[in-house]
């Protein structure tokens, strides 16, 4: 009998213990399922709170105050670095750190207003002394972006929740500046690796840098504003854009972006998918050599090809593009006016000033030199000139042999997508690729860029843009579209501009 009992209470321990190992094994589990960053730099392990995007061009390194790459800019502007002003998703300017500010009448004083509560993700406060320091530092230290700053001449702070910025001359894009990478405001106690490690104001930190493969993000516990919607986002870098579809096709990522405007149409045809479009910065542009030893020197030629081109059938034709164009100002772009009703699609208006020149004067016709990319584009234009009794040769040519032609100035016509909201400027600068020297146009767009306010920039834009359009400097033929494809649980994403800016504080899977 007392074997057996010595039998029972042996069985009845190791039941016990069993037991006691089972739970432990459940509680952490599902503290594990709760919270997937109990194990640190685990990015692999995903809750209902975790986003994998899948993104191109990974960087180097993490220093958005030195390295130039826009991927950097991409992953962090916003969202673990703060700028003093924000963007809103029409580009228009919003509230960042600062939640007001003010212009003198003369356009040299700006006095911002910060938000309350401001912290660093360190815990550290954040007031006007931070800002002060930041903007001495970029401007010291020569950090990237804070070219812009050139007319800055004193910043003070009269107390801790008041920024004065004082200007030697008017500079109305100031604002605008500061929602980039020179109004980043930086902890002056901070004392990290700058290129693996990030310690900024936004709504998350940087839990892992893993060059080349991901950048981990992960919700600040200190953050003075809304707390993100996800706990956790990781950007993961792809070579090439088939890896990147593979991966979400798979389910290895929530979301891929930037597309190219031939796979999202391949995307859409998935059904466990969803491709959304938005509005891009880009342009794609019909650029015309303005040099005197081309035909396009001439005005009257230039008017003539405007005409001829028909921007509409092209816009509708090309997959990347969001809407028409008659002028180098785009819709997300401050001083932006519909300006296609200057040269309506008019093959006999366009004959009729184009035979001014005689058939003898082209030659061996228009020299339209484009990349290969764009050989399908060129010739769909060189058939709408050719309408109007205008020859043009069209060569394709590799990226090498193109660059060589454009740099020898060897051709009439080119296209080019150019990036950036101040692709405008070109025009004002005898040197960019059209060489276009119109004194008129110089001289507004720099009475535009010297204006004291933002209302009298855009209006001088505008009078810019105009002059420029009707002196037919080039023919600007769309706007470019972003596409970016999810998986069906994701929301909250932005879709305008995502090529160069993500913001990422309302992504979450439902």
């Amino acid at each position: 009998m007392r074997t057996q009992r010595n039998d029972a209470w042996k069985r009845w321990a190791v039941f016990v213990a069993v037991a006691a190992a089972l739970c432990m094994l459940l509680w952490a589990g599902w503290t594990l399922l709760k919270d997937s960053h109990v194990i640190d730099h685990v990015s692999s392990i995903q809750s209902d709170t975790a986003v994998t995007i899948g993104v191109p061009d990974a960087p180097s390194s993490i220093d958005i105050r030195t390295d130039d790459n826009p991927a950097i800019e991409q992953a962090l502007l916003g969202n673990v670095y703060e700028t003093l002003v924000s963007r809103n998703q029409d580009n228009s300017l919003a509230a960042g750190l600062a939640k007001q500010w003010d212009v003198s009448e003369d356009g040299l004083t700006y006095t911002f207003t910060l938000q309350s509560g401001l912290r660093f993700s360190n815990g550290h406060a954040l007031d006007s002394s931070d800002v002060v320091w930041s903007l001495q530092q970029a401007v010291q230290q020569q950090y990237v972006g804070s070219e812009a700053l050139d007319h800055l001449a004193e910043v003070a702070n009269p107390d801790k929740d008041t920024v004065t910025i004082t200007l030697s001359s008017p500079d109305p894009t100031l604002s605008r500046t500061l929602a980039g990478r020179a109004g980043i405001v930086y902890d002056e106690d901070a004392s990290i690796d700058y290129a693996r490690q990030a310690l900024g104001s936004g709504p998350f930190t940087v839990s892992e840098f893993r060059q080349g493969v991901s950048i981990a993000l992960r919700g600040n516990d200190s953050y003075w504003g809304q707390a993100p919607a996800s706990s956790q986002i990781t950007l993961r870098y792809f070579a090439d854009e088939s890896s990147m579809v593979e991966a979400l096709r798979n389910g290895e990522i929530d979301m891929a972006l930037p597309l190219s405007a031939a796979t999202a149409q391949s995307l859409s045809e998935d059904p466990t998918l969803m491709v959304a479009t938005g509005e891009s910065l880009n342009k794609t542009t019909l650029v015309f050599n303005n040099d005197a030893d081309s035909i396009l020197s001439d005005s009257q030629m230039r008017q003539a090809i405007r005409y001829l081109v028909d921007t509409a059938v092209i816009t509708q034709s090309q997959a990347d593009a969001s809407q028409e164009l008659g002028g180098p100002i785009g819709p997300l772009d401050p001083g932006y006016e519909d300006l296609t009703g200057l040269f309506p699609h008019d093959t006999d208006q366009g004959a009729a000033l184009a035979s001014y020149f005689g058939t003898s004067y082209y030659g061996g016709g228009l020299r339209f030199v484009v990349q290969q990319e764009y050989a399908t584009l060129a010739t769909t234009i060189a058939s709408q000139i050719e309408q109007g009794g205008v020859p043009v040769n069209v060569e394709a040519l590799a990226e090498n042999d193109y660059q060589v032609r454009i740099d020898s100035r060897q051709f009439d016509l080119t296209l080019r997508t150019e990036d950036g909201d101040d692709s405008a400027a070109q025009y004002a600068d005898p040197q960019s690729l059209s060489q276009y020297t119109d004194s008129q146009a110089q001289d507004q767009y720099k009475a535009a860029m010297a204006a004291p306010n933002d209302e009298e920039y855009q209006d001088g834009l505008r009078a810019f843009a105009r002059t420029v359009s009707q002196d037919a400097a080039s023919d600007w033929l769309y706007s470019c579209r972003t596409f970016v494809a999810a998986q069906p649980r994701l929301s909250g994403y932005a879709t305008n501009m995502v090529d160069r800016w993500l913001p990422l504080s309302d992504i979450a899977l439902s």
